[in-house]
């Protein structure tokens, strides 16, 4: 188990953005409070919600480690680096709400991966989709390797953004150019920093589905096409996403297929 680090310097900072968000925030928080382990930091990026969503974190225990900040903000990202730039942790995870944590152990698993591997650059696991009841739809399309590089983000984001969890220290600033996907971005940077990548050999995280058809998919994919072409080269990337195409179809079938 990970020693406990000092008051100002937490092991972990537990980022999470929200908007208008009472449906899904509780059981984020609740998912947080329940980890058995408890070296972190807690804080609460709100956009000036104007529903439920600021009372209903208030209600809600462990308010020794959770700190709100509510302000309007230019969208998504930029409300990601005001919590960055707020953040005392060694590590980062941003888990958004309607995500939560896949166990109440799951903190003291990337703990002990972290001490274990003498403080890798990162940490990360696998990722499990639910519906807005936090019921299980079915496994991420893309699956992470046992073994994860710079390079293999060339084939699309092989870890989920909540289930990779880097150093502060090597973890830029999002990029706010990209409206959709600077999340797949800032991994990418963050895996040019990274020292080590250790695998938690897994579930760590479930993300809320939503989105996964909406309008600004299509945005998103043309977002991280660019990316990928200044990262890893325009044509290898055209000749990959022929491939994308048939993996994406595959997958939206087998969704289709679980039971909910």
């Amino acid at each position: 188990m990970a020693p406990t680090q000092t008051p100002s310097e937490p092991l972990f900072s537990i980022i999470t953005v929200t908007y208008n968000a009472e449906s899904t925030v509780r059981r984020t928080v609740e998912s947080v409070v329940s980890q058995t382990f408890d070296d972190f930091e807690h804080l609460i990026i709100d956009g000036a919600s104007s529903d439920s969503t600021l009372s209903i974190i208030g209600t809600l225990p462990g308010k020794e480690r959770r700190t709100v900040f509510s302000e309007p903000d230019d969208g998504l990202y930029d409300a990601m680096n005001k919590g960055l730039g707020k953040a005392r942790g060694k590590y980062l995870i941003f888990l958004n709400a309607g995500d939560k944590f896949h166990s109440e152990d799951t903190l003291a698993l990337i703990a002990d991966k972290i001490v274990g591997n003498n403080y890798p650059g990162i940490v990360y696991g696998q990722t499990d989709l639910v519906d807005e009841q936090g019921k299980y739809v079915g496994p991420r399309h893309l699956i992470a390797p046992d073994d994860l590089k710079y390079k293999d983000f060339a084939r699309g984001m092989l870890v989920c953004h909540q289930a990779f969890v880097p150093l502060r220290r090597i973890a830029p600033l999002y990029s706010t150019k990209y409206r959709f996907s600077a999340d797949y971005e800032w991994c990418i940077r963050c895996l040019q920093h990274s020292r080590s990548n250790i695998y938690a050999d897994s579930t760590l995280i479930d993300y809320l589905a939503e989105g996964m058809t909406t309008a600004n998919r299509r945005k998103s994919l043309i977002e991280r096409f660019r990316i990928m072409s200044y990262y890893y080269g325009f044509w290898p990337t055209l000749f990959r996403h022929l491939g994308f195409i048939s993996r994406f179809y595959k997958f939206k079938k087998s969704i289709k297929n679980v039971s909910i």
